[in-house]
């Protein structure tokens, strides 16, 4: 009798065992970034054709290579963000007969729709009118995983267009660099806002 007893203990703890496991997996997380307060510091060189402020925790780098040749000007930059990845690239042409406004708004619009709208979600326009400084410019937010969730174009609608595309190092993911996105946003609103020409 103890045999059996025994026989049936042996198979309820093996049948008991053989439970699959009830594992609830953790939500997927990312890392908390530590952004600093908005403040901002102006841009401002007798040899470039446009100012703007732009912030304190950003550091302007003259853009010397695109695609590893030499840039069309040197009036090319970048504003590094070593804290947060992030880099605006910010290029400028003349607007000239060989450089028609026309056409620089169709490559960039192209750039901005074209390229992005197989990762984007959607995007969305927001304009800038400023007559008493003679900037008039585009700012475009591309949702979803796109490569550059912010892009923007600044022109005085006769000389001078700039154009400016925020770029993260790492591979896009809406939801881990929201909070870089949005904190950036307001940087670029500001830089486009507090833009002027130099003439």
């Amino acid at each position: 009798m103890n045999r059996i007893v025994w026989a049936l203990m042996v198979i309820a703890i093996s049948l008991g065992a053989c439970r699959p496991e009830r594992y609830t997996p953790k939500p997927r997380g990312y890392f908390k970034i530590s952004l600093p307060e908005h403040a901002y510091q102006n841009f401002e060189r007798a040899d470039f054709p446009y100012h703007f402020a732009y912030p304190v925790y950003g550091v302007v780098i003259r853009d010397s290579l695109f695609f590893g040749q030499p840039t069309e000007n040197p009036y090319w930059i970048n504003i590094d963000f070593p804290e947060i990845g992030g880099r605006i690239y910010i290029s400028y042409k003349e607007v000239s007969k060989h450089q028609h406004l026309g056409k620089l708004l169709e490559d960039s619009h192209e750039m901005s729709f074209t390229v992005h709208s197989k990762r984007a979600d959607y995007i969305e326009e927001q304009v800038f009118i400023h007559p008493e400084k003679r900037v008039y410019g585009i700012l475009y937010h591309a949702g979803g995983n796109a490569a550059s969730a912010y892009q923007f174009i600044a022109t005085d609608s006769v000389k001078h267009f700039l154009r400016g595309a925020l770029y993260f190092d790492v591979t896009p993911n809406v939801d881990s660099l929201r909070p870089a996105n949005e904190f950036l946003k307001q940087d670029i609103i500001h830089l486009i806002e507090s833009l002027s020409w130099q003439d």
